[in-house]
């Protein structure tokens, strides 16, 4: 997915925060990548470190639009989920897919090519640059 960078707000531990702009919403998220600055634009993978949690951080969506956007201190992605046989998951997000760990309990059957959202702590949620 392309990301604009509309701002850098300060340095943490983790990486910079960053506020990013997106075909399908903007978000503060730490950026993993080599200092940037706003006004650039990067090919980046998402990466969220927290399990879906069936109904807990993950349910079905009311709507069939792919969304990031923040609530509070959480961010929220509205994708298609699809559930892998080996135990793991993959929200498609407009042109990217973000994967996913599952925790109990796991998505029902009938989640599989859904359209869901998934809210996980921002200090959960990184991107890292990419070059294609």
């Amino acid at each position: 997915m392309q990301v604009h960078i509309d701002a850098v707000l300060g340095q943490q531990e983790a990486g910079a925060a960053v506020r990013v702009r997106t075909d399908v919403g903007s978000a503060v998220v730490v950026w993993r990548g080599p200092p940037t600055t706003a006004g650039q634009q990067h090919y980046v993978e998402w990466t969220v470190d927290d399990d879906i949690a069936w109904l807990r951080n993950a349910w079905p969506s009311p709507s069939s639009t792919p969304e990031v956007r923040e609530e509070g201190e959480d961010i929220v992605f509205r994708g298609r989920l699809y559930v892998t046989e080996d135990g793991a998951a993959v929200l498609t997000l407009h042109d990217s897919q973000i994967l996913f760990d599952l925790a109990v309990p796991a998505p029902p059957p009938e989640a599989h090519g859904s359209w869901v959202e998934i809210r996980a702590p921002r200090n959960c949620v990184s991107l890292w640059p990419y070059e294609l």
